[in-house]
Protein backbone atom coordinates (compact mmCIF):
# COMPACT_ATOMS: atom_id res chain seq x y z
CA UNK A 1 0.00 0.00 0.00
CA UNK A 2 2.98 1.83 0.96
CA UNK A 3 4.81 1.82 -3.03
CA UNK A 4 0.60 2.54 -3.81
CA UNK A 5 0.10 5.59 -1.96
CA UNK A 6 3.77 7.39 -3.60
CA UNK A 7 2.64 6.65 -6.98
CA UNK A 8 -0.47 8.71 -6.39
CA UNK A 9 0.80 11.37 -4.34
CA UNK A 10 3.37 11.60 -7.57
CA UNK A 11 0.83 11.61 -10.37
CA UNK A 12 -0.79 14.53 -7.92
CA UNK A 13 1.87 16.52 -7.09
CA UNK A 14 3.30 16.09 -10.76
CA UNK A 15 1.31 15.39 -12.97
CA UNK A 16 -2.33 17.59 -11.97
CA UNK A 17 -3.89 14.70 -11.21
CA UNK A 18 -7.42 15.00 -9.29
CA UNK A 19 -7.33 13.43 -6.29
CA UNK A 20 -10.92 12.92 -6.13
CA UNK A 21 -10.48 10.80 -9.48
CA UNK A 22 -7.45 8.45 -8.08
CA UNK A 23 -7.62 5.62 -5.41
CA UNK A 24 -4.27 3.62 -4.08
CA UNK A 25 -4.79 0.39 -3.46
CA UNK A 26 -2.20 -2.29 -2.46
CA UNK A 27 -2.50 -5.96 -3.55
CA UNK A 28 1.33 -7.24 -3.83
CA UNK A 29 0.85 -8.42 -0.38
CA UNK A 30 -2.76 -10.55 -1.15
CA UNK A 31 -2.96 -11.08 -4.87
CA UNK A 32 0.85 -11.71 -5.54
CA UNK A 33 1.89 -12.64 -9.46
CA UNK A 34 4.62 -14.62 -8.59
CA UNK A 35 6.39 -16.73 -5.24
CA UNK A 36 7.46 -14.82 -2.54
CA UNK A 37 9.90 -17.71 -1.51
CA UNK A 38 12.80 -16.28 -4.43
CA UNK A 39 14.54 -13.23 -4.83
CA UNK A 40 12.60 -12.89 -8.86
CA UNK A 41 9.45 -13.45 -7.44
CA UNK A 42 9.25 -11.14 -4.91
CA UNK A 43 10.41 -8.36 -7.33
CA UNK A 44 7.43 -9.10 -9.60
CA UNK A 45 4.90 -8.69 -6.77
CA UNK A 46 6.48 -5.14 -6.10
CA UNK A 47 4.63 -3.30 -8.81
CA UNK A 48 2.52 -0.74 -10.09
CA UNK A 49 -1.39 -1.22 -11.51
CA UNK A 50 -2.84 1.56 -12.95
CA UNK A 51 -6.39 0.90 -13.99
CA UNK A 52 -8.02 3.73 -15.96
CA UNK A 53 -11.97 3.64 -15.84
CA UNK A 54 -14.12 6.22 -17.35
CA UNK A 55 -17.16 7.68 -17.04
CA UNK A 56 -19.37 5.98 -19.08
CA UNK A 57 -21.75 8.52 -19.69
CA UNK A 58 -18.63 10.53 -20.85
CA UNK A 59 -17.52 7.54 -22.68
CA UNK A 60 -21.19 7.15 -24.61
CA UNK A 61 -21.19 10.69 -25.47
CA UNK A 62 -17.81 10.36 -27.34
CA UNK A 63 -18.87 7.74 -29.58
CA UNK A 64 -22.20 9.04 -29.53
CA UNK A 65 -20.66 12.13 -31.40
CA UNK A 66 -17.55 10.35 -33.63
CA UNK A 67 -20.96 7.83 -34.83
CA UNK A 68 -22.85 11.37 -36.08
CA UNK A 69 -19.68 12.87 -37.64
CA UNK A 70 -19.98 9.95 -39.66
Amino acid sequence: MIRATSVVRILIKNYNVNPLQIQPSGRGEYMPVDDNETVEGRSKNRRTEIIMAPKLDKLFQMLQSSEEAK
